[in-house]
């Protein structure tokens, strides 16, 4: 019969990473819905023609040039792409992770990644296709 103390362990700690990974989930979620936002706000300011416009700031709103405005959100957006891919991939390996603690094969296909410029080159030429 097995140990009672470290089957106890073995679920406290799926648990914990479950819990973990869900709340991975949610914040990415969250980051996503900052990440539209930020994108809507951006096309707005291009296409206005004011030279300053009102961003609000957390509970503030801040009158500021449209291109300082601009600015600021397309770093907004980059930071919260950064975090959103490194939020992604951190949970690809609490995935894996939770799979082998309950004895599960990983998920077929999981850490699939895009075709770079020069994989994607070599695919289309093996096709018969011209490189571009």
């Amino acid at each position: 019969m097995e140990d009672p103390q470290k089957s106890l362990k073995e679920l406290a700690d799926i648990e914990s990473l479950a819990e973990e990974i869900l709340v991975d989930k949610a914040e990415i979620v969250a980051l996503d819905a900052r990440r539209n936002e930020t994108r809507m706000g951006f096309r707005a300011l291009t296409k206005t023609k004011k030279k300053k416009a009102w961003v609000a700031v957390g509970p503030l709103l801040i009158r500021m040039s449209t291109e300082k405005a601009k600015d600021l959100l397309q770093k907004d957006q980059l930071k919260s792409d950064t975090q959103v891919n490194k939020l992604r991939s951190n949970l690809k390996v609490k995935v894996n992770k939770l799979r082998d603690l309950e004895y599960q094969d990983p998920v077929p296909g999981f850490d699939l990644r895009a075709l770079d410029k020069e994989e994607f080159s070599a695919v289309g030429q093996a096709l018969g296709r011209r490189s571009t």
